[in-house]
Order: C-alpha cells, then structure tokens, then sequence
C-alpha cells in the first residue's frame, strides 16, 4: 500500500513564492543585469510552514 503524506501548509508570508530575484539597475561588463536574489525569511526558501497555521483567532483576553 502506498503511503501518502500529508501537504503541509504554504507560508503565510510569501504565499507559496518564497524567491524573488530583483534587478539592481546595474549591468555586467558583458551587458546582463546584475540581479540579487532575496529569500522568504519566515520559511527560509521552502514556500512551507513548519507548523499548521491556526485556521481561527481570538483577538482580546
């Protein structure tokens, strides 16, 4: 029997895209942009929590 995991939840921080890459407005010697690429820093480049998110919150005491 095949064993299935289950999905674990997508960041809420990043939405699932936890990599962009940014152009600096600079360009290479050979003419290419130079471009940085920033990382999710709740999920640290995976798109996924660790933790299940609380589907509910209790705002006051």
């Amino acid at each position: 029997m095949p064993q299935h995991t289950r999905p674990r939840p997508i960041c809420g921080h990043c939405d699932g895209f936890p990599a962009v890459t940014i152009t600096t407005g600079t360009r290479t010697p050979d003419g290419q942009r130079q471009t940085i690429t920033a990382n999710c820093p709740a999920c640290h480049g995976t798109g996924h929590t660790t933790t299940p998110v609380r589907a509910h919150s209790r705002i006051g005491a």
